[in-house]
């Protein structure tokens, strides 16, 4: 079994195999649990890769070898979202005069409610710029960092850990504020917990993926739009 682990380790299967793993064992897992806040398998299995990777001493560069074929498909997973978009065309043009306001009012609440609060907390200023673009998907948001003088690491980290509590969180807050339409629980997902938000909402319904789906494209041009801005008047 050493001999085994030694050889994995030298081989992106490693990175590869602990990823599918600890998803499968967090999948597993969260099946068993009652409907609730805990019951996704994505912050669980990022909990079980971390626990791993520190029980083995697996350092994290060697790790990546292999995860990043994962990472890869990241992108194809996000142009798949056009699919439902596409399917439902209709509904969007229906709402179209509806959705820009509505993500426009998420992009500036969710950048400027982080600054300030970071900044409230005493957070250095490349920590509250780091912070500003955490609703949107990484790629967008380790640009914008890059532009207005953020870490764009430390940008998609938070971006990560904005995706796990609104996963955490998407279900009771839209329960609480008692949204059952699929158009606004999508938007609402897509805008304020980016892909991994979407993913979960696209489980409940193909409308709501689509709207979750377009509101993380729309989100990410007026964030990169609006974002320079509201860091000159904050």
């Amino acid at each position: 079994m050493t001999a085994l682990f030694i050889y994995l380790r030298s081989t992106p299967l490693l990175g590869l195999g602990a990823t599918l793993i600890a998803w499968l064992l967090a999948e597993q897992i969260t099946r068993r649990l009652p409907p609730g806040p805990l019951s996704s398998p994505m912050p669980l299995a990022i909990l079980l890769l971390v626990l791993g990777l520190l029980a083995t001493g697996v350092p994290y560069d060697t790790y990546f070898q292999g995860a990043q074929y994962v990472q890869f498909l990241l992108g194809p997973a996000t142009v798949a979202l056009a699919v439902p978009m596409y399917a439902n065309l209709r509904q969007i043009r229906r709402s179209a005069h509806a959705i820009i306001p509505a993500i426009t009012a998420g992009s500036v609440v969710a950048a400027a409610s982080a600054m300030l609060i970071a900044r409230a907390l005493g957070a250095p200023r490349e920590i509250v710029l780091s912070l500003a673009p955490k609703s949107v998907t990484t790629p967008i948001a380790m640009g914008i960092a890059e532009q207005i003088g953020g870490q764009p690491a430390l940008a998609a980290v938070f971006v990560l850990l904005t995706g796990v509590t609104a996963i955490a969180l998407l279900g009771p807050v839209l329960r609480l504020g008692r949204i059952i339409d699929a158009r606004a629980r999508g938007l609402g997902a897509g805008t304020a917990g980016h892909g991994l938000a979407t993913a979960q909402i696209l489980q409940e319904s193909e409308t709501a993926g689509a709207f979750g789906g377009l509101a993380i494209g729309l989100n990410g041009v007026i964030t990169a739009l609006l974002l320079p801005i509201l860091v000159r008047l904050l």
